[in-house]
């Protein structure tokens, strides 16, 4: 059942609209004050049931509808505002660039400003009025005035307390000694032997899995592990690119890959294994093809006696297939004193449930109903913690959804009220995960500009950053178990993936809103809000009929096509309509397109080409975008726009360019930015001067930039810099010479964090980098930086300074060992250290002790 949900957050986004200080201008501007004060009064008598309206639709099918139509003509309201917020900035860009000369007069000229007055004011009449009329339908369904604040502090509770790590896995001991006595057992068959885990979603297969994978004992028993996450695609040649990747040898073919036909990649996988002993991890496999299987068996025939492949899957016959011992192990609930035992771990703080005999109680009760099932008992826990309401906890126990009758496919009550209790902004943030398909790792930063694009970052303090505000949306959703299996990668970002079951509920909560268009599409609701596009082999072949009408579009989302070779479309033609398009991801897509229409598409908030080979050259039209906030552009764009910098609100910019040097006037003016990355831009050896115009600038990559040769002196002057990753810049010189004596003391960094990597050029630390970070230091990382001599004095100072890492440094390394290395004293104060004389072995120091570093 479809349920409609959201109403209630964007009548209140279209109400901060109006309310705003920009829409008082444009009020004045365009003599809008009376319409849009009509539109405001409507907006405030439906906001104030639409919360009492989105509980009781469950079980009230024309409340549903209402609430359908609501939606609807809410999100076309936000539409026709913000087209005045996009004339707004195309003049806000006039003011700052239009008086310099004719070629950017007629770059900006429009259409008749008096002519868009009177459109405009029509559109808004319009929608007024069909707002108007589906308000006067609400009193029939006697819904009761509600209000809450969109805007909930967070909560106090760590990110990194909401997962179980697989040493922590509960009640599951006596399943993983039975599954390592399996996979210790000899086998008399020449023929591989499988062992297939089943159980239903949310069971704990997959942390059981792991727990068994990184028990010493299994790891001493088999030569070589793998890890394959399977999911629902069972593709042979993805499953054994998979393979290799997951293996250490493996690594060094990645790039390539891609490229290699299913011979060359079967003759990569046979020079890995080998003779060796393996062990093979398919997790959560949902084929039932037994071809396809068998055609997968054939590959994976190879290694020495005694090799064994573990299956994680839901399905009885998926196991019957796949299985070669006698029976499937088959895994049961969690009995209820186990379940109890996790649920305390996760709803109270340390000392706590002595304190709660009450709220232990009712505990109790609502584990009964979680009906032994990790998964809903975690994910309630994690709801519960730090509330010690009696009430609160009542409420849970004796909701409704547990009445609901529950199908084999039905989302798990728990997990439904866990949603439920949700402040109303990050349901719509949780809903929007369901773009990513099952078992991708997605990072906090594509997460975030992700629901930056579609507007959903909103704080009570309007000093507050959008990327802050969204961090602390991750973490809250993070903190209630909604994600899982988090990884901090090079200390600057986190990944981390949704349960299946997890992902399912966020695709009940879109169904009406996303479509995901496949070869047995037949028609496409007037409703959808955002199209995800698979790879080019199994678009219908009336799409474009399909897409006729289709104007209100927001998110466009193409799959990799890796499978298919680059093909020609009518790509140009499909977007083009949709005029609203606010987030288009074309990354690794091999559809052949021009991109000249791009400057059309004036909502558009986020562009992802990256790794998409066929662009080569961006049209100048693509500045006309003044409301995009993210870019990300493919490694074959041969030059920047020359305009780049009209695009005022850009704060996120990834690019590479075949240019030597980055001119003056182009992303220096980029005042919005907060996040820069210059990656894979082998010709360039110097970047642009004017780069103090980055006042707000937080993080700075500069990587696989092998002919740069020195930074800028105006990097001194970004101030706002809180991140800064130097890495593989073979001939980079980090030594900046001083112009003036009182030049090295205007500019003074605020870095938290700071990673040099694989400079061979870099003889001594560039204490500049360091210069007013003694107290915001965090973490400083040092990684193949061989001619390194040693670390500066200053140092010592900084307090603030929580880990050093100093990876493949070989002189630097001895110097730092504990207590006898020539630089100890310098960092003897820092609570981590992980240091290594060679990459990959890391030894680690906690507050000057050494341990091992399996304790991590």
């Amino acid at each position: 059942m479809a349920i409609e949900s959201f109403a209630f957050n964007i009548a209140e986004k279209v109400l901060e609209k109006i309310a705003s200080h920009t829409y008082k201008e444009i009020c004045f501007a365009w003599g809008l004050k009376a319409e849009l004060k009509k539109l405001e009064d409507i907006l405030l008598t439906v906001k104030a049931v639409l919360m009492d309206a989105e509980e009781k639709q469950v079980n009230d099918p024309p409340l549903r509808l209402w609430l359908a139509k609501l939606k609807d003509a809410l999100y076309d309201a936000e539409d026709v505002l913000d087209e005045y917020e996009c004339e707004d900035q195309r003049r806000r860009v006039l003011q700052l660039y239009g008086t310099t000369t004719k070629k950017v007069d007629h770059f900006f000229s429009c259409s008749n400003p008096i002519a868009f007055r009177f459109k405009m004011s029509a559109k808004v009449k319009q929608i007024r009025e069909r707002l108007d009329e589906i308000a006067s339908q609400k009193s029939k369904f006697h819904l009761t005035e509600r209000y809450e604040s969109r805007h909930v502090m967070p909560r106090e509770r760590a990110l990194t307390h909401s997962f179980v790590q697989p040493s922590e896995v509960i009640g599951r001991d006596d399943d993983k000694e039975n599954i390592i006595r399996i996979l210790q057992g000899s086998s008399d068959s020449k023929q591989i032997s499988v062992i297939p885990i089943v159980a239903i979603g949310g069971l704990g297969k997959t942390s059981l899995t792991k727990f068994v994978y990184n028990d010493e004992r299994v790891r001493n028993h088999f030569q070589l592990q793998i890890w394959v996450c399977v999911s629902e695609e069972f593709d042979i040649k993805i499953l054994t690119e998979k393979i290799i990747k997951s293996t250490e040898d493996g690594m060094r073919h990645v790039e390539k890959l891609k490229k290699l036909e299913m011979e060359q990649l079967q003759r990569i996988l046979r020079e890995i294994i080998g003779d060796k002993k393996y062990l093979l991890i398919l997790d959560d496999v949902w084929n039932d093809d037994p071809m396809k299987w068998n055609q997968l068996k054939e590959l994976l025939c190879m290694g020495a006696n005694g090799s064994k492949i573990l299956v994680t899957t839901r399905s009885n016959k998926v196991a019957s297939i796949m299985g070669t011992i006698p029976k499937e192990y088959e895994l049961s609930g969690l009995p209820e004193d186990e379940c109890v035992a996790l649920f305390t771990k996760f709803a109270f703080k340390e000392g706590q449930v002595k304190r709660y005999p009450n709220l232990l109680k009712i505990g109790v009760e609502i584990v009964k109903k979680c009906k032994g099932v990790p998964l809903a008992v975690k994910t309630l826990a994690s709801l519960l913690i730090l509330n010690t309401d009696e009430s609160h906890w009542k409420s849970i126990r004796d909701s409704e959804l547990w009445k609901i009758e529950q199908k084999e496919t039905d989302i798990l009550p728990a997990l439904r009220l866990s949603y439920e209790q949700l402040p109303a902004h990050l349901k719509k943030c949780f809903a929007y995960c369901s773009f990513y398909p099952k078992d991708y790792d997605f990072s906090n930063w594509e997460l975030i500009q992700f629901w930056m694009a579609h507007g959903l970052l909103e704080s009570a303090n309007k000093d507050e950053e959008p990327e802050d505000i969204g961090l602390r949306y991750f973490q809250e959703l993070g903190s209630r178990s909604f994600f899982q299996d988090f990884e901090t990668r090079e200390g600057i970002w986190i990944t981390c993936k949704m349960h299946d079951l997890v992902h399912d509920l966020a695709l009940s909560l879109t169904q009406n809103e996303f479509l995901a268009i496949t070869s047995s599409t037949t028609h496409i609701s007037h409703n959808v809000r955002h199209l995800l596009f698979p790879n080019s082999t199994s678009l219908p072949q009336d799409l474009s009929a399909l897409l006729q009408g289709l104007d209100r579009v927001r998110t466009a989302i193409f799959q990799s096509d890796r499978k298919s070779p680059s093909s020609q479309s009518d790509l140009d033609s499909y977007l083009l309509r949709f005029q609203y398009l606010r987030m288009l991801d074309l990354a690794h897509s091999k559809l052949e397109i021009s991109l000249d229409w791009i400057g059309a598409l004036k909502h558009l908030r986020y562009l992802n080409l990256h790794g998409n080979s066929r662009i080569k050259k961006l049209p100048n039209s693509i500045c006309k975008l003044h409301n995009l906030q993210t870019l990300v552009l493919s490694d074959s764009i041969e030059e920047l726009p020359s305009d780049i910098r009209y695009l005022i609100n850009l704060r996120f910019l990834v690019f590479s360019t075949k240019q030597k040097c980055l001119p003056m006037n182009g992303i220096g003016c980029l005042t919005s930015l907060r996040f820069l990355a210059i990656a894979g831009c082998e010709k360039l050896e110097h970047l642009f001067e004017d780069m103090q115009g980055l006042k707000h600038l937080r993080t700075l990559i500069i990587g696989d930039c092998e002919s740069l040769i020195s930074l800028p002196q105006s990097m001194k002057y970004l101030t706002a810099l809180e991140i800064l990753a130097i890495g593989n810049c073979e001939n980079l010189n980090l030594t900046l010479e001083e112009k003036g004596k009182d030049d090295k003391h205007l500019a003074q960094f605020n870095l938290q964090k700071l990673i040099l990597a694989k400079l061979p050029k870099l003889v001594d630390f560039p204490e500049w980098l360091l210069q007013g970070s003694s107290n915001t230091l965090q973490f400083l990382k040092l990684e193949s930086c061989e001619y390194l001599k040693e670390l500066p004095v200053c140092i010592q100072n900084i307090m603030s300074l929580q880990q050093l890492e100093i990876e493949d440094c070989n002189e630097l390394s001895e110097r730092c060992e504990p207590g006898k290395g020539e630089d100890w004293f310098k960092i003897a104060h820092i609570p981590k250290i992980v240091w290594s004389k060679i990459a990959h072995i890391p030894k680690i120091v906690i507050n000057g002790s050494d341990i091992d570093s399996s304790d991590d």
